[in-house]
């Protein structure tokens, strides 16, 4: 079977969102298999939740013209990393590496790039942790390498970033000084909460490890 890069035996929209479609529920399932084995060896779901996106296609132009593309199918796959997108919901911090680590294990996805905005939050001091990852999408007569964006944070990191976005359609990013330092101050709170519920998780797992080496 012959395989092909993204833009390569691709003319329509309508086989663009049948591939990402595709690569996007590849991605769900295998993230789904993952949690469920976590739980079957750790008694423990690292995964809250998954939510999954595609960009619509005035979405995608939007883009391209933003960075000086011409809206084709050929750019639309080169240039923008984010038309499929996968967002993993987690309960604290150091569920969001070893998530990660997971999804570079597996052997049949390739990590692109990523951006670790937890280590190094942007201005607005929004947290998420970012992969780009390419997943073969397996046709009847060949098989679509897909780009997915992936995206990692907690349940609170989430919260933030949903309000964040919310503010920033409804002010076309150009929202008022006062709102944008209150952000700040929010994502600062969600900050400390992260950090004082993953220690309180982890006193508690040693409690309970300790009761079992007692008993």
């Amino acid at each position: 079977m012959e395989s092909k890069e993204y833009g390569n035996g691709v003319d329509s929209w309508k086989e663009v969102n049948l591939i990402y479609h595709a690569a996007l529920r590849q991605i769900e399932t295998k993230m789904e298999i993952l949690n469920d084995e976590f739980q079957h060896v750790h008694q423990y779901n690292p995964i809250e939740h998954i939510k999954s996106r595609m960009k619509t296609p005035e979405s995608i132009v939007k883009k391209l013209r933003r960075h000086g593309y011409e809206s084709t199918i050929d750019n639309m796959i080169e240039y923008v990393n984010d038309i499929a997108g996968i967002r993993i919901i987690c309960s604290f911090t150091s569920d969001i590496y070893r998530i990660a680590d997971m999804i570079r294990e597996q052997k049949d996805i390739k990590v692109l790039a990523v951006k670790d905005y937890i280590t190094y939050p942007k201005a607005s001091g929004y947290k998420s942790y970012h992969m780009i990852v390419s997943i073969p999408v397996y046709l009847s007569d060949r098989i679509v390498d897909a780009k997915v964006e992936i995206q990692i944070r907690t349940v609170a990191m989430d919260f933030w970033a949903s309000l964040e976005h919310k503010i920033h359609y409804k002010f076309e990013g150009d929202a008022p000084e006062h709102i944008q330092n209150e952000l700040v101050e929010c994502a600062k709170l969600v900050a400390d909460l992260d950090g004082r519920m993953l220690a309180l998780n982890e006193e508690i797992l040693a409690i309970g490890q300790n009761n079992e080496e007692r008993a």
